[in-house]
């Protein structure tokens, strides 16, 4: 049976895998976090999550309809969904012993909001991320995170993609990282690096599996 909790945590931890990664995202928030205090993070944070949402409400009124009528467009996209996670989590992996603080130059005062929600708008990953990926999260189905693993374990964890628990779990992920990240950022600067270490390690982890979900999803639904 279908769990809708398990479908809200499994959102939950997807959004905090997709926000948690070092890259020109977190700098914006942790310069804005260490230079300016928490509500400045914040805001850095809120203004890369409305990008997120710009795109969810894009896919959902239009991409969605596309790629439902082209099984093979379908079938492509969501393979090229499943390298990019791949790709992520490598990036997360290799990038694990890096500071999220950064050496760039810190945003103007008041404009954390603007540069991070134009410089995720312009980011030729995120924009990839919801015309592949979201596609898949979008696309009403199930996943059974442990039949891969096991059969004797299967029907114990499965998600529902396309479930309102799913999509308010991914960006409620996001927004418990875009407010959380700026107070540990402020509240224990020293610690950070160990702390991003072990967040980078685990988003891997989590990327590197939905990632393959997708590519399997992507060749079985072309065949």
């Amino acid at each position: 049976m279908i769990d809708t909790g398990v479908s809200l945590v499994a959102g939950i931890v997807f959004g905090l895998a997709l926000a948690a990664p070092p890259g020109p995202m977190n700098a914006v928030i942790a310069e804005e976090s260490v230079v300016r205090g928490w509500n400045s993070g914040a805001r850095a944070g809120l203004g890369a999550a409305t990008a997120d949402f710009v795109f969810f409400v894009l896919a959902y009124l239009g991409v969605v309809a596309v790629i439902e009528r082209l099984t093979l467009l379908r079938a492509a996209m969501v393979f090229v969904g499943g390298l990019l996670m791949l790709y992520f989590a490598y990036g997360a992996a290799a990038e694990a012993r890096a500071t999220y603080t950064g050496s760039e130059a810190p945003a103007e005062e008041g404009k954390g909001f603007r540069k991070a929600f134009v410089l995720a708008l312009t980011n030729p990953y995120q924009i990839l991320f919801w015309l592949t990926v979201g596609v898949g999260l979008l696309e009403v189905g199930t996943v059974d995170v442990l039949a891969p693993l096991s059969e004797a374990v299967a029907g114990l964890v499965v998600v529902r993609t396309g479930s309102p628990a799913l999509l308010i779990g991914l960006f409620a992920g996001i927004g418990i990282w875009i407010t959380g990240f700026p107070a540990a950022l402020v509240a224990a600067r020293e610690r950070m690096d160990a702390l991003a270490s072990a967040i980078a390690y685990g988003s891997a982890a989590v990327l590197a599996g939905f990632g393959v979900y997708f590519l399997y999803d992507g060749v079985t639904t072309a065949l």
